[in-house]
């Protein structure tokens, strides 16, 4: 089989050809390229199942402040208000929420989390894996193949751009993490390959331009929400896909549109905190009280 995979064209092709799964197919060239098994593979991915796993409960059970102050509640306030009123969209919304919002906090108060792809959109592909897992009881194998699929989404787009939004903007980050997710989740659902892989194009083509501008220069505003957000959007492009609703530009260009919006966004939005919300009056109180404190 050919492992040099770097389109989501190629990917597709190879699926056809072979008549195996996107994560066959990655299992399959991790085991090559690194020359190990793919048992070896897969029980990797399953340490990084669990330690999605341990962040989500120990974010869920604990309110303690970033060390900014900035954040740090948000999901004790949200645990809180669905106690008392479930959410509109029910059950496994207010999992996939709470979920995002207890990873990322766990994140800012520097325990441990798994980057995928980066620490600032830590929370959105174990949100959509753990929640679907639970609510449709996977088992270990069947969350091992969505973080599988999930990877593959990101790894493809990453031989074009950076994973970071000092480079291509929060698009590369929370944005690549929607496009992981609805491919995880259309995974779990029992979509083909073609679903798969139209998902990601369509969670990630709706969110091109998307800003990096962090106030106070932290991953905290509006880092820490925004997964939540951004994970609901991953489920959005899940039920379009399986619906065979299909992106009418191909993922591969979603992608090269991408990498030209991250170059033409003004180095002011791409992490520098020297534009959007890292500049209204507020963003700059913040800012200067922080100072203050240090």
């Amino acid at each position: 089989m050919e492992y040099s995979i770097n389109t989501f064209e190629k990917l597709l092709k190879t699926c056809t050809d072979t008549g195996k799964n996107i994560y066959e197919i990655m299992q399959e060239k991790e085991a090559y390229d690194f020359e190990i098994t793919v048992e070896s593979v897969r029980n990797k991915v399953y340490q990084n199942i669990l330690a999605m796993k341990s962040a989500i409960q120990n974010g869920l059970n604990s309110n303690e402040k970033s060390y900014s102050g900035l954040c740090g509640d948000d999901c004790e306030k949200l645990k809180t208000k669905y106690y008392k009123k479930k959410a509109i969209f029910g059950h496994v919304f207010e999992k996939i929420t709470l979920y995002a919002l207890a990873t990322m906090e766990e994140n800012l108060r520097m325990n441990k989390i798994v980057a995928c792809p980066t620490a600032g959109s830590c929370g959105i592909v174990p949100a959509v894996i753990i929640s679907l897992s639970e609510e449709y009881h996977l088992n270990k194998e069947d969350e091992i193949n969505a973080l599988i699929t999930a990877g593959t989404i990101g790894y493809i787009i990453s031989t074009k751009v950076a994973m970071a939004g000092a480079v291509a903007g929060c698009q590369a980050e929370c944005g690549v993490a929607s496009a992981m997710s609805a491919a995880a989740a259309v995974q779990i659902m029992g979509g083909t390959p073609k679903q798969i892989i139209n998902a990601a194009a369509l969670a990630l083509k709706n969110l091109l331009g998307l800003t990096c501008d962090p106030v106070a220069g932290l991953v905290e505003i509006p880092c820490v929400k925004r997964n939540s957000f951004l994970a609901i959007h991953a489920i959005t492009a899940a039920e379009i896909s399986l619906a065979d609703i299909e992106t009418k530009i191909p993922p591969d260009e979603v992608v090269d549109a991408m990498v030209q919006t991250g170059q033409l966004m003004s180095p002011l939005l791409k992490e520098t905190s020297q534009g959007g919300l890292a500049t209204t009056k507020c963003g700059i109180l913040i800012k200067e009280t922080l100072k203050s404190k240090t």
